[in-house]
């Protein structure tokens, strides 16, 4: 198995400018909340209301979820996709 399909999501933390993850394999996962905008214009309470699975981060009140896989893999928010170039 690989890291991606062992390490779980243990804690969630925020802070001003970053959501900290860490990992059941001992990794801290720093991720920019730019990166996430329902989680960077969620208050306080909205973000610490998460639901962790052993894939993921998920939040049902702002329909938010994080694949782990995603995380380590440095992508963002996949909702809004850039329009290609002709």
């Amino acid at each position: 198995m690989s890291s991606l399909e062992t390490a779980r999501p243990e804690r969630v933390s925020f802070d001003e400018h970053r959501m900290l993850v860490e990992l059941s394999d001992g990794r801290l996962l720093g991720i920019p909340l730019a990166w996430y905008p329902r989680l960077l214009q969620a208050t306080p309470k909205q973000r610490a209301d998460v639901w962790l699975s052993p894939s993921g981060l998920h939040w049902e009140e702002i329909d938010e979820d994080i694949s782990v896989a995603g995380l380590i893999a440095g992508r963002g928010d996949m909702t809004k996709r850039p329009a290609t170039a002709a």
